[in-house]
């Protein structure tokens, strides 16, 4: 068992195993790749630029995987990183890094050096996976680690470093002398901040396959797979949403082709090509693809459902690409803390003169209990805003390494503070009204406004910042920071944005900058961010886009 995990939540795992033994048999993703390696040998798992891997090779790649991360020290609770974009190689990792025992910790790449730096810092991995775009990052980063990690190169470019090819080939392929509990944490998933550093979100074996051990009759229909589906794992793997999809394409022993990065044209090649039938997108890349000039020239005969979520849709939006794509939608709520969705409204409750369920994103999935909470953590009546809060197996174990912070979000009776602000209505479909933390989302990514705050706090001319998140038409949501320059200093907002992203990705800094007299504060002195945002929040039904 993970030290991590509380006696209660063990407890919890262990009951909820047992009833998924009874029922379907697999106790893990590594007990699925097994038997769909047995039952199906010559079945592809997954499809990447060209290159296939069947169920039987992905079973034994992963076991020397798992081999070679034994033979170099790793033990069971190590952390294992991966710097890349999305590759079939990822996948191996992340399988025979859980075949180990090992914790896999995918790293977002388009962070700016020191955030990496952070993360592996934290993390302290004892190997990582690095991707050919990302080789002369590395090279960079790897003296500023102690210890300093084994790094193996994804597609060679680094003679210094074994190849994964070499390194994997050069481990025997029979099963390693380790099994998987339950309990052991699986993936560590660092989300962004509220003080300013990112936190690293650990979920379990059971986080990623509780749910889906629910027999077929508790699950809707939309969620039920074939061994003729095919999956699309187009968003990136360092997020839940992509990790995630691809634990369930893999799971269910369908096939999943990967895109290395999203791409309109490409997701369009992919959907009449390799005759997808499932996708998971955000809004943000369901509008890029719906408005993509080839868009209503393609044969979507074969798709089945896209699955959207990770921020919410416009509702116009949504009817143009049930119009285009002519399949069934299912809206997904959830985040990275509670392995992904836990909320969905299915696509019955989809309907072209937009029904109001459509406002809302759905109800708890089967295995899944959803509250509205006051801040005493009291139940609210229907109808009555306050903050959403999630209980199942999925939950994740806590943050690494952060009790306190754990604490604040995961009460003694396993309920997850979301930290969305919601209602629910009668019938249990919760509706999304506002934010209760300052988090903004912006193209599904997650940003909290303390980091991009710390970030531009240092700038010669500021004396004070606040980041708030406005209305973005393509976005949903974009970062505006509003700063008050120090005595007799001007600021041109261009110069803000580029000191920004000197210091943190590119999607976190300000897309635009308002410098103001004095920021807006109560009597206690902390800084009024709704008022800064109502004036460009005014007129909407809801806080968030």
């Amino acid at each position: 068992m993970d030290p991590a995990l509380k006696p209660a939540q063990a407890a919890q795992a262990q009951g909820s195993l047992a009833q998924g033994d009874a029922e379907d048999g697999f106790r893990s993703l590594v007990d699925a790749v097994r038997e769909h390696a047995r039952a199906r040998p010559d079945k592809l798992a997954f499809r990447f630029e060209g290159r296939g891997t069947t169920f039987a090779q992905f079973d034994r790649h992963t076991d020397q995987v798992a081999n070679a991360l034994i033979a170099a020290g790793v033990q069971p609770g190590d952390r294992v990183a991966h710097v890349g974009k999305n590759t079939d190689v990822y996948f191996e990792a992340l399988v025979g890094a859980m075949k180990a025992r090992a914790v896999m910790t995918p790293v977002n790449w388009r962070l700016v050096g020191p955030e990496i730096v952070y993360i592996a810092q934290d993390s302290r991995p004892k190997v990582i996976f690095v991707g050919s775009e990302f080789i002369d990052q590395a090279r960079e980063i790897v003296p500023q680690l102690d210890p300093r990690p084994l790094m193996v190169a994804i597609e060679g470019g680094a003679p210094e470093w074994p190849s994964f090819d070499a390194w994997r080939n050069a481990a025997p392929a029979g099963p390693p002398d380790r099994s998987p509990e339950m309990t052991d944490v699986a993936i560590q998933l660092y989300t962004s901040g509220t003080t300013g550093r990112p936190k690293g979100a650990m979920l379990t074996h059971l986080s990623l396959v509780g749910l889906r051990q629910l027999p077929g009759r508790e699950q809707p229909a939309w969620n039920t797979w074939s061994e003729d589906d095919i999956g699309l794992i187009a968003m990136p793997i360092f997020h839940i949403g992509g990790t995630g999809w691809g634990v369930t394409t893999l799971f269910n022993g369908a096939t999943g082709v990967i895109a290395r990065e999203f791409d309109p044209n490409a997701v369009l090649d992919f959907i009449e090509r390799d005759r997808v039938s499932k996708i998971f997108l955000v809004p943000a890349a369901m509008q890029i693809v719906v408005r993509h000039p080839r868009a209503r020239e393609v044969d979507y005969s074969r798709l089945q459902n896209i699955l959207y979520g990770a921020s919410p849709i416009p509702l116009d939006l949504l009817k143009e690409c049930m119009e285009v794509f002519g399949c069934g939608f299912v809206q997904m709520y959830g985040m990275t803390e509670t392995a992904g969705a836990i909320v969905a409204l299915p696509p019955e409750d989809h309907t072209p003169d937009g029904s109001p369920k459509m406002r809302s994103a759905g109800k708890a999935l089967p295995g899944v209990e959803v509250a509205i909470v006051d801040e005493a953590g009291n139940r609210l009546p229907p109808g009555q805003v306050g903050e959403i809060a999630a209980r199942s197996v999925a939950n994740m174990a806590g943050y690494f390494n952060l009790p306190e912070a754990t604490a604040k979000t995961i009460d003694a009776q396993g309920w997850l503070r979301t930290g969305d602000a919601g209602y629910m209505d009668a019938e249990g479909y919760v509706y999304i009204h506002d934010r209760v933390k300052d988090m903004i989302i912006s193209g599904g990514e997650n940003i909290y406004p303390a980091e991009v705050e710390n970030a531009i706090f240092g700038h010669p001319k500021v004396e004070e910042v606040a980041v708030i998140g406005v209305p973005s038409e393509r976005w949903g949501e974009e970062v505006k920071a509003v700063v008050v320059p120090r005595a007799g200093e001007t600021i041109e907002p261009a110069e803000i944005i580029a000191w920004a992203r000197e210091r943190i990705a590119a999607y976190k800094a300000p897309k635009s900058v308002d410098v103001i007299d004095a920021l807006p504060r109560n009597p206690s002195g902390k800084i009024l961010r709704r008022e800064l945002r109502a004036p460009y929040w005014e007129g909407r039904e809801r806080g968030v886009n």
